[in-house]
């Protein structure tokens, strides 16, 4: 399968979300209606969590080996490059990811440069990448998840996050149905973190409860990893075969609803492919021909793997 329609399912869910990211739920549905955001703008522009996932793509494709230094020197250039981009403090960037990227900037080496107790969702947004390129390679996608997670975001908490981001859509490209994500993550990322064991636990109190609001609150918000993580596997478990109501349920929360639904959309892109995926909402999505570009070269590399 092409990367592509990952790529178009986590931008298209960024770019619903990312009207509503500070808005309440009541806040949104009193300006867009009952049913909250429906649609993403026209154009569709995505915020930081595409860019930054585009800077992690762009870095895994440059290097053609299984060097985990060689390979977070692509990374570290690249999310400088991102910092720098002059369409960057448009999107607004994680405050976490810009201190960590400055760090990067000054020689901080990407293992110290993550900022001590963070555990925002900034490293997990990003990771759809590594979930598909190393589909086949679960250790390796463990170990890259974890080092280009740790560059900026040094808690236990979004270590679990970003591998199990990842994972997630390794997951989906397997088959996967999305009632076995919540046992898939807590087995993968067993012993990392007692506060992301208990956001996936929250999760699966919920899932005989009739009242969505309640649920999406009792899960969190999203702002840190492992409530994004989260409510993503909710959206996911309640829309298993619908990739624009999943999308619609991550951006209409109180929280950050860009990267929760950017998250799941990504996961829902390579569950479902790219027939899944409105043509009227890909058509106004933004940069397309640099996104086409990079999901080619990301899928060629993850169909000839370095021998």
């Amino acid at each position: 399968m092409s990367f592509l329609p990952v790529l178009y399912g986590l931008a298209l869910g960024d770019a619903l979300g990312r009207p509503v990211e500070f808005m309440t739920l009541d806040s949104i549905r009193a300006r867009y209606g009952p049913r909250g955001i429906a649609e993403p703008p026209d154009p569709a522009l995505f915020t930081d969590d595409t860019q930054m996932t585009l800077a992690l793509a762009q870095a895994l494709v440059c290097v053609e080996n299984d060097d985990t230094d060689q390979l977070m020197e692509a990374v570290v250039a690249q999310f400088i490059a991102w910092a720098h981009h002059p369409d960057t403090p448009g999107r607004s960037p994680g405050a976490t990811c810009l201190r960590a990227v400055a760090a990067l900037e000054r020689g901080v080496h990407w293992r110290e440069s993550g900022v001590k107790g963070s555990k925002g969702c900034g490293s997990a947004m990003r990771v759809a990448p590594i979930g598909y390129l190393y589909q086949h390679s679960p250790e390796r996608l463990r170990a890259v998840a974890q080092a280009t997670g740790r560059a900026t975001h040094a808690h236990p908490a979004a270590d679990a996050a970003c591998i199990a981001a990842a994972y997630l859509v390794k997951l989906a490209l397997d088959g996967a149905h999305p009632k076995q994500f919540s046992r898939g993550v807590l087995e993968f990322c067993d012993g990392l973190s007692d506060e992301f064991d208990a956001a996936i636990l929250r999760l699966n109190h919920t899932l005989g409860w009739a009242d969505t609001d309640a649920a999406l609150r009792h899960i969190g918000e999203g702002w840190v990893g492992e409530e994004a993580v989260a409510l993503a596997i909710y959206c996911c478990l309640k829309h298993p075969d619908d990739y624009v109501a999943a999308v619609r349920l991550g951006a209409n929360i109180t929280g950050d609803s860009d990267s929760v639904a950017s998250i799941a959309g990504g996961i829902m892109g390579a569950r479902l492919g790219r027939a899944a995926i409105p043509a009227d909402w890909i058509v106004r999505l933004e940069r397309r021909a640099e996104l086409e570009t990079l999901a080619e070269r990301l899928t060629y590399a993850q169909t000839h793997p370095p021998l």
